[in-house]
């Protein structure tokens, strides 16, 4: 009986301990408040792949949803880092402004659905997706890496904004032109 009721906990434990953290290799179950930005900073890859390797048209997922997070083989991911290591980003020279969530009227979510006011630390820079595609890894000069998460009606061409929650450190930081890296 011991053995049984054993069997029974251990076949349970591995069919519901794991639940929600990776259904199978290279795949992810969403959860209640995740957002693909929260998915793809978890796992190291750009929000871009994710839509990509599961053809979704728009940046909005439902709990339980199963997404892929791969996209390649093992033997072309292997050719694709030793590649990446040629051409793995390209630098852009940009105007830079800073913004806040705390603006009257402001949601706090950006166009990505990641909520800067619960996440006042994350590093988001609003860019014109047709210089830097949304949900790419960037390094900005003097800012660190961030992803770019938002888009704004006055960010047009080679301009960001960068995010900051404090408003006077946003003010602070005025208008800039700095390097951007974009990796691939």
């Amino acid at each position: 009986m011991k053995k049984l009721l054993l069997s029974a906990c251990s076949v349970t434990f591995l069919l519901f301990g794991f639940s929600g953290v990776t259904s199978a290799a290279g795949t992810y179950q969403v959860k209640s408040g995740d957002t693909l930005w929260s998915i793809a900073k978890k796992n190291k890859v750009s929000v871009n792949q994710i839509k990509s390797w599961n053809q979704l048209k728009s940046d909005r997922i439902n709990p339980k949803q199963v997404l892929k997070l791969s996209g390649t083989t093992a033997k072309k991911a292997a050719v694709t880092k030793s590649s990446a290591k040629k051409a793995a980003y390209k630098t852009i020279t940009v105007k830079a402004t800073a913004y806040t969530a705390s603006c009257k009227g402001c949601s706090g979510i950006t166009s990505t659905g990641i909520n800067l006011k619960k996440n006042p630390n994350a590093k988001v820079i609003s860019v014109d997706p047709k210089v830097i595609p949304l949900g790419s890894k960037v390094y900005v000069e003097g800012y660190g890496e961030a992803i770019a998460g938002d888009k704004g009606s006055a960010v047009r061409g080679n301009k960001i904004d960068v995010f900051i929650s404090n408003k006077s450190k946003a003010i602070q930081w005025g208008v800039k032109t700095v390097k951007v890296k974009v990796y691939r």
